[in-house]
């Protein structure tokens, strides 16, 4: 057995159980979208689990706007209950009060190898860019909104 299935093998368990404990509503007939909404933030183990779920480009494209939600979910409880940061917004806006999309961002920025590489290669403007933002405004969304992504994948 190689090692990336005996890593399937543990992500799939690993998920199948988390999943199992989410208390999900009857209402919806998408499990996924049940799933999702389901989800709460308490420790990484909840964070980690989005994340994974977030691996697979066809599920977040199907899924975005209720992934958008969660994700944001998630970064307000990072920000504030594990970094006491309650003084920011979430999401960030720009100067014409455009709000971020952060989801669209965190995937881009890991696609082009995560933080420190798109830092280290400066494509933040490309990153704006490509999520339709102006090449000036990378640099903004390195320093307000990146960095915390950085953080919370470490």
């Amino acid at each position: 057995m190689s090692l990336n299935d005996v890593n399937e093998k543990y992500k799939e368990e690993y998920l199948n159980s988390y999943f199992e404990d989410l208390h999900v509503s009857s209402y919806e007939t998408d499990w996924s979208i049940m799933i999702i909404r389901a989800m709460e933030f308490k420790d990484f183990s909840d964070c980690k689990a989005l994340l994974e779920m977030m691996e697979d480009g066809k599920f977040v494209f199907q899924y975005k706007h209720e992934l958008e939600m969660k994700f944001e979910e998630m970064l307000q409880w990072f920000i504030t209950v594990k970094l006491g940061i309650t003084t920011r917004p979430i999401p960030s806006q720009m100067d014409d009060n455009r709000k971020i999309d952060l989801l669209s961002l965190y995937m881009i920025v890991e696609r082009d190898g995560g933080y420190r590489s798109v830092t280290d290669d400066n494509l933040w403007p490309v990153i704006a860019k490509d999520i339709g933002y102006e090449y000036k405004d990378g640099e903004y969304m390195r320093i307000v909104d990146a960095m915390y992504l950085d953080v919370l994948m470490l």
